[in-house]
Formats: structure tokens, C-alpha cells, sequence
């Protein structure tokens, strides 16, 4: 499993909009009209985590949304991080 790193990710990066390498792990910041539908997302993306069997870090006030991934058994991202990423922005 290859694990990237901040000069490795950038290619990967450059397919993703927002989203940033950050102390072994990539994050994006999510905003939405209202906590109704910040929460609303956060289920959708649990969900799609739970099939994929891979978790990420989701932090929430009000109507913000702070998404954490990092393959944790790999200390570090991998490509199953990139792959939910994608999967996540098809949910925003």
C-alpha cells in the first residue's frame, strides 16, 4: 500500500477541489446553508464510509463540515483516502 506524502499527493490533489494535504492526512471544510443540511450531509457521508469500510475524521458547528482522511492503519493516506474523497464530493 503505497502511502503518499505532501509532494507525492499533489497529483492526486489536483483532482479534488478544495481538499489538502495536512499533517499526514487530506482535509477539505464543507459550508452549507444550515446545520439541517450540514447534518444531513455528514449521515450521507457516514454512510458511504460504512460501505467503503474506511472512516473519517467529520467535525461539525453549525453549518460547517471539516473532513479529516487518513488510511490509519497505513499512519498515513493512501489511496483509499483518495478514492473516498472523490466519493464525497459526489455526495456535496
Amino acid at each position: 500500500m503505497e502511502i503518499y506524502d505532501k509532494n507525492t499527493a499533489e497529483k492526486a490533489l489536483a483532482e479534488l477541489e478544495n481538499w489538502s494535504f495536512n499533517n499526514d492526512g487530506i482535509e477539505k471544510k464543507f459550508q452549507f446553508k444550515n446545520f439541517s443540511q450540514a447534518l444531513a450531509f455528514i449521515v450521507r457521508v457516514g454512510l458511504l464510509a460504512e460501505s467503503k469500510n474506511h472512516h473519517p475524521e467529520l467535525f461539525n458547528v453549525y453549518n460547517k463540515v471539516n473532513i479529516r482522511l487518513s488510511t490509519h492503519d497505513a499512519n498515513g493516506v493512501t489511496d483509499k483516502d483518495f478514492d473516498l474523497a472523490k466519493a464525497i464530493e459526489k455526495l456535496f
